[in-house]
């Protein structure tokens, strides 16, 4: 059965003095049914984050200019276009006397499959009609400590060292990044793509349910109005992007009227 896609990006500055997220999804221009997705959540003092996650998002688009299916790796697409933009961000620190970081989370979707890479805490989100399938671990402290068994979710949740990284774009250290693809695609499968902003007031669950219940863009004000409502005047930037994958009947054949000969 055919399969449209209903996508949406959707943002809000929270309760901060400047907006240091950007997200886009962006489909190539050459190939069709080909589109990269990206949230980076920049961090820096004033102005600093903001130019880290404008080049992430930069990067991203002219890597998938260059993206040529028949003959490139999703993994190579979306490594590439992390590592040019640590480079990018490291080599503005001495041009802006800045010290700029960002996150990264990358999807690239295409017909049969679907791939994401990420760079710190910044996630992507999985649901198969509602349903968790998976999400990425953060490259974060606190998320270390959970995988390992030394504090509960609930610890974890509260942890004050909860925002600090382990890796991130721009750092005096290479990258880490991790990957995944699933080719296992299908109308009722969902992708959201978000800054800590908003994952850090949602269990898989409920985001998942929104998602499946709405289009993309009600599932988008929805997320980030709850958001909102939890941060109590204190919350973060928010940005997500969301895709959904929709069956679509196939059209019947027009039934022609008219008369037989006799």
């Amino acid at each position: 059965m055919p399969i449209s896609i209903d996508a949406c990006v959707a943002q809000h500055q929270g309760d901060r003095k400047e907006q240091q997220d950007r997200v886009a999804i962006l489909p190539h221009g050459k190939v069709r049914g080909v589109v990269l997705a990206v949230v980076a959540d920049g961090m820096g003092g004033h102005t600093g984050g903001v130019l880290a996650a404008e080049q992430v998002v930069h990067t991203a688009r002219m890597s998938l200019d260059q993206f040529a299916p028949s003959e490139d790796t999703d993994r190579h697409l979306l490594e590439s276009s992390m590592l040019e933009a640590h480079t990018m961000i490291k080599a503005s620190r001495f041009m802006n006397e800045k010290d700029p970081h960002s996150t990264a989370v990358m999807l690239l979707l295409q017909p049969g499959r679907v791939s994401w890479g990420h760079c710190g805490d910044s996630r992507l989100y999985r649901f198969k009609n509602g349903k968790l399938a998976f999400r990425t671990t953060d490259h974060s402290y606190v998320e270390h400590l959970l995988a390992t068994g030394k504090v509960t979710p609930e610890q974890a949740a509260v942890h004050p060292n909860r925002n600090i990284l382990l890796t991130s774009l721009g750092g005096r250290d290479e990258p880490r990044f991790d990957f995944g693809t699933a080719t296992d695609i299908a109308g009722g499968d969902s992708y959201v793509l978000c800054s800590d902003g908003l994952w850090a007031y949602f269990e898989p669950d409920e985001m998942g349910s929104v998602v499946a219940n709405h289009s993309a863009r009600e599932a988008s004000e929805i997320l980030i109005n709850r958001a909102r409502e939890r941060g109590r005047g204190e919350g973060d930037n928010l940005s997500l992007a969301i895709i959904k994958l929709n069956e679509v009947e196939a059209k019947k054949p027009a039934v022609q009227a008219g008369f037989r000969r006799p």
